[in-house]
């Protein structure tokens, strides 16, 4: 007790850095991204679709094969009608991730129990060699 009482800045920073060491460990588990090779895997076992959440004209340029675009602001608002079984599993992608993750708090808002945002967006798909279409 006494090399507690003794020691007791000692011990604050010890713990303070344990929990910094954890915390990037912690904030990657509560991230639901997946990586381009896993969306394959929830495509093809799952039967997952992917929602592409970029503008018409991006998907125009190139967009994943199979994906449905529902523009980020239109989202709430068309994605039951595109998918309407709430516990088939959902890929949400934009350009570089960001847009996704927007969409994922909202498709999970509106009932969707599988909601997945690729990581890295459709630019990790491409890096990936995996193919894209054009419109």
């Amino acid at each position: 007790m006494k090399f507690i009482l003794d020691n007791w800045m000692l011990i604050a920073v010890a713990l303070g850095s344990g929990f910094f060491l954890v915390l990037p460990v912690v904030q990657g588990a509560a991230a639901t991204g997946i990586s381009p090779n896993e969306a394959v895997q929830c495509m093809n076992r799952e039967k997952g679709v992917v929602i592409d959440v970029c503008s018409a004209e991006e998907f125009a340029v190139s967009h994943i094969n199979g994906a449905v675009n529902v523009p980020l602001d239109q989202l709430e608002g068309r994605l039951a009608s595109v998918v309407k079984n709430k516990s088939v599993p959902l890929i949400l992608v934009c350009a570089a991730g960001s847009r996704s993750k927007r969409a994922q708090a909202m498709a999970q808002k509106l009932g969707y129990e599988k909601v997945h945002s690729l990581q890295g967006g459709l630019k990790a798909w491409k890096e990936a060699n995996l193919p894209v279409s054009k419109a």
